[in-house]
């Protein structure tokens, strides 16, 4: 039996620059990898995934559905960094699936 995929279009601000990323839930790990598969940026997730260095901070701008909670470590770890906006999250501990479909992020 086939498992069907729904398609997940993501839009990326980065920089100067607007991106449309397609992707698939469990295509990738998580948002970490997923950018930095489709757009390398240079120093981008340098404890890779462990929620750690803040290194892959994203803000998400808009949103369709819920992004998941703050995951594992992840608020200790943003609080220690000084972040107090409630949509910036670390890419690494979001998981790529149907809820980030027509999502907005921009990378930071």
């Amino acid at each position: 039996m086939k498992l069907k995929t729904k398609d997940i279009c993501i839009k990326v601000l980065t920089g100067d620059e607007e991106l449309q990323l397609q992707t698939y839930t469990h295509e990738y790990r998580n948002l970490m990898m997923l950018l930095f598969d489709k757009i390398y940026l240079e120093d981008f997730g340098e404890c890779k995934g462990m929620g750690k260095c803040c290194t892959c901070m994203i803000e998400i701008i808009e949103s369709e559905s819920e992004i998941s909670s703050l995951g594992r470590n992840e608020e200790a770890n943003m609080q220690k960094a000084g972040v107090v906006n409630s949509k910036q999250r670390l890419s690494c501990q979001i998981l790529v699936s149907e809820e980030l479909h027509n999502a907005t992020i921009k990378i930071i």
